[in-house]
């Protein structure tokens, strides 16, 4: 028998999410699968709407092949691009889609023999300032592209550094900024991430681009999102096992450095997950987590194998009894709040689980 830690994924809260989020925003969506689906596995993921997604983001090459190789035939776009211009044979090949960000992109691809056009999505720094086309330039950079025959079609794009805060004034910053640049352009555009799709009707437009949304979790945790957020499903369940079952006496330490001290005689229980499984090793005492369906506390410091919990109050917990680190009772988001991190940091460090995929059949449901 193996050690009892599973990531459970429910492909079927996957395929729901993408279509909540494809309806909430209208129009197309391409499904954010880089970092193998946040850490649920992107070829699992990919195939579950692989009959209905209008296509799929991924970060670099290697993912977009992966997905290639696994029979994903829909279109897939490296969001960083390529890193040289080698990789345009690969891209030529398996007809991936590119983005554009920087010049020196831009003039290799102009410089490029291509066979066959690609479809090039122009990136414009629009206040980010990470990556893209300034907008002074961004015209000017359409421009040479537009008739180029190495270009099949070109998709204009941003990204918002602030979409998670509705408080903020620099959504609507970077928006005037984009369509300042673009106006008169006639060309699809691509705007919306997660919290675009979730709590701003403005940014809507031909693509979106939902990431963290696919996988349950709320971009606006902490904050007044959309109440269309709450129709999301958690598709990672993370569940570990009690493994051991112990009293410790009032005033006695609890684990490394003595961190948790027992105010009362206190029933513990050992959980076969810890940091070098992707839990937070900074989780405080009090982060929550669900025994046996019943809720419940992390009591001393993570370890790298174990952690603990608080059994006091739930005498028929035991060995062998199942704890939900996050999932349908403890959000991710409760979880990540409480170590001052995001979702996406979680979901994407979970290792050493032994992950068990379900919902894989295709539900005709509507939203």
């Amino acid at each position: 028998m193996s050690r009892p830690l599973v990531a459970h994924i429910r492909l079927d809260a996957f395929r729901h999410n993408y279509r909540l989020a494809k309806a909430a925003h209208g129009g197309r969506a391409l499904a954010v699968v880089k970092a193998d689906a946040y850490g649920h596995g992107a070829v699992e993921c990919a195939r579950a709407i692989a009959d209905e997604a209008d296509g799929f983001a991924v970060a670099m090459i290697e993912e977009a092949l992966s997905l290639r190789a696994a029979g994903i035939t829909a279109p897939i776009l490296l969001l960083e691009g390529f890193f040289d211009v080698s990789e345009l044979l690969d891209i030529q090949i398996h007809n991936l889609w590119i983005v554009v960000h920087h010049r020196w992109q831009v003039d290799a691809l102009l410089a490029a023999h291509l066979t066959r056009p690609i479809t090039v999505w122009l990136k414009m720094d629009s206040g980010m300032h990470r990556v893209g086309i300034a907008p002074d330039q961004y015209r000017a950079t359409y421009e040479r592209l537009k008739n180029h025959p190495s270009i099949a079609q070109i998709v204009l794009m941003s990204h918002f550094a602030r979409a998670d805060e509705p408080e903020s004034g620099h959504m609507l910053q970077q928006l005037e900024t984009f369509h300042a640049a673009t106006m008169g352009i006639d060309a699809p555009v691509s705007l919306s991430n997660s919290a675009a799709v979730l709590g701003w009707s403005g940014a809507r437009a031909d693509w979106a681009r939902p990431g963290i949304m696919l996988y349950g979790a709320d971009p606006f945790v902490g904050k007044a999102g959309a109440s269309i957020a709450e129709q999301l499903r958690p598709v990672m369940r993370l569940e570990g096992g009690i493994i051991s079952v112990r009293i410790i006496a009032r005033g006695e330490p609890l684990g490394y450095g003595g961190a948790f001290v027992a105010d009362r005689p206190t029933r513990v229980g050992v959980v076969s997950c810890g940091y070098a499984d992707g839990y937070p090793r900074t989780a405080p005492t009090g982060t929550p987590v669900a025994v046996d369906g019943q809720l419940t506390r992390l009591i001393g410091r993570v370890s790298m194998d174990m952690l603990t919990v608080d059994l006091t109050h739930l005498p028929q917990a035991d060995i062998g009894s199942r704890v939900e680190l996050w999932g349908d009772q403890v959000p991710v988001n409760a979880v990540a709040s409480r170590v001052g991190t995001i979702a996406y940091e979680l979901l994407c460090h979970v290792k050493r689980a032994r992950f068990e995929y379900s919902g894989q059949t295709i539900h005709q449901e509507t939203i």
